[in-house]
């Protein structure tokens, strides 16, 4: 599970193993052992949340937003053929 990012207590990652076909590029969310996922394309969206309120969700997309770029990067290089 690479980390791309810690920020505010809230670790930005992705499954080394994203299914096959693989999804999308996306980030999961973790802190205190809740976690979400977002989409980054074509905008930035929640694809599945699974605990955390309305006001930290808006946190965390804006969050996404501000590193989607960072994060296509980290998964491209990653995910590399």
């Amino acid at each position: 599970m690479p980390t791309v990012f810690v920020e505010s207590g809230f670790r930005f990652f992705f499954y080394a193993n994203e299914g096959t076909p693989r999804e999308p590029a996306h980030i999961h969310v973790e802190k205190a052992g809740i976690e979400a996922k977002f989409w980054l394309r074509p905008d930035v969206r929640v694809a599945y949340n699974d605990g955390y309120d309305a006001r930290t969700l808006r946190e965390l997309l804006e969050i996404v937003e501000i590193h989607r770029t960072r994060i296509e990067r980290a998964w491209n290089d990653f995910f590399r053929s």
